[in-house]
This record gives structure tokens, sequence and C-alpha cells, in this order.
């Protein structure tokens, strides 16, 4: 049996966005959002492809230039 401890760091947590549709809405590329936010355009591509999940205040950066709730953004996957 498991310990408790190993059974939680086995459960990995996936994460959705919806980065690129809020930017495509305000028809900025990832460059223009990238310089915004102070990351690279291949860090805001890595998210949108859902291959990197930000760091918090990285994602509270975001919802403050979308004048959103970080919820809006990202929610956990199912």
């Amino acid at each position: 049996m498991l310990d408790i401890t190993v059974k939680h760091a086995l459960q990995l947590v996936f994460m959705e966005n919806r980065l690129r549709e809020l930017r495509a809405e305000r028809g900025w590329s990832q460059q223009q959002l990238a310089e915004r936010v102070g990351v690279s355009r291949q860090t805001i591509n890595a998210i949108e492809t859902q291959r990197y999940d930000p760091s918090l205040p990285l994602a509270f950066k975001l919802a403050r230039i979308f004048g959103c709730r970080i919820e809006k953004i990202f929610k956990q996957e199912n």
C-alpha cells in the first residue's frame, strides 16, 4: 500500500486554459502578449498549447492584463 503522501505526489493535475482565445479576441499576437507580461513568445506558446502551466505570479499578471479572474483563463481539467 502506498503512503498517503506518495499517492498525492502521483496524482497529476492537468490545466486547461483560454489564453489563445482571449488573446485572439484582442487581436494580439503571441509576441505582443509576451511583451505585455514580460515573458518570451515561446512561453506564451507553451502555455497556449498546454505544455507549460505558468507560475502563480504569471497567472495573476495574465489575469490583470485581460481584466478578469484567473479562473476565467485557467481551470483544472477533469
